[in-house]
C-alpha cells in the first residue's frame, strides 16, 4: 500500500495543529507548529476563505492524516460505520480507533503511529496469544495485544515503553507495563476518543 513519504510536520501545518506524527519531537520546543503557525507553502500565510466543501474536506484529510491512513482504506472504513446501528461518525471513530496500531500506539508501545505500524509490521505484536504482522488488524472489546516474549528484551521497546510511562492511557486499555500487556477493555465512546476531529463534516463530506 501506496504510505505518504514527505516532511510529515507540513501535514501538520497544513491542518494548523498537532497531529502527534512524530513521537517525542511533537511534545517539544522544535515542533514545526509552534515554531511557523501557518499552512506550509508559498501562500501559507495568505489569507483563506473557506468553503462548506473546504471545512469537510479538511475535516477528513485531519483525520485521515491523524490516523495514517489511506484515501481508500478511510473511505471503506466510513462503509462498515455506515451500514452500523448508531452514529455514522462516531462508529467511523470507534473502527479507526480499534486498529491494531493505534492500539499499540495508545499503549504506549509506540512514540507514534507510525512507528507503531513499523513495529507491527515486524512482528513484535501477538493478539490474543498470536503474532499478527497487520496494522490494520480491526481488535475487539476483550482482546489482549501483547509485546512478543522475544522482542521484550529489545533496548528499543524497553526505551519506548520507559519514555511513554508518563503519558496518559485512554479509560478503555487496561495496560499492564510490568507484563507488556494490553487489554481493550470496550471498544471507546466518543468521550473517551480525544481525536481533534470533527466527525459530523466527514459524514456530510461522503453523503454529497
Amino acid at each position: 500500500m501506496a504510505r505518504y513519504t514527505g516532511a510529515v510536520c507540513r501535514l501538520c501545518r497544513r491542518e494548523g495543529q498537532k497531529l502527534f506524527l512524530k513521537g517525542e519531537r511533537c511534545y517539544s520546543d522544535k515542533c514545526s507548529v509552534g515554531i511557523r503557525a501557518y499552512a506550509p507553502g508559498q501562500h501559507g500565510q495568505g489569507r483563506k476563505k473557506n468553503s462548506e466543501y473546504g471545512l469537510q474536506l479538511r475535516a477528513k484529510q485531519k483525520a485521515r492524516r491523524f490516523y495514517g491512513v489511506q484515501e481508500g482504506q478511510f473511505h471503506h472504513y466510513f462503509e462498515i460505520a455506515e451500514r452500523k446501528t448508531g452514529v455514522t461518525g462516531e462508529n467511523l471513530l470507534r473502527i479507526l480507533e480499534s486498529r491494531l496500531d493505534n492500539v499499540v500506539y495508545r499503549a504506549g508501545f509506540a512514540s507514534s503511529r507510525a512507528e507503531a505500524r513499523q513495529l507491527v509490521g515486524h512482528g513484535h505484536f501477538e493478539v490474543n496469544g498470536h503474532r499478527v504482522d497487520i496494522a490494520s488488524y480491526l481488535l475487539r472489546a476483550g482482546d489482549v495485544v501483547t509485546v512478543c516474549e522475544k522482542s521484550r528484551g529489545l533496548d528499543k521497546i524497553k526505551a519506548v515503553v520507559e519514555a511513554n510511562s508518563a503519558h496518559p492511557v485512554p479509560q478503555w486499555i487496561d495496560l499492564n507495563r510490568d507484563a507488556f500487556e494490553a487489554k481493550v477493555v470496550n471498544l471507546p465512546t466518543r468521550d473517551q476518543i480525544d481525536a481533534p476531529v470533527e466527525e459530523q463534516l466527514i459524514v456530510e463530506f461522503y453523503s454529497k
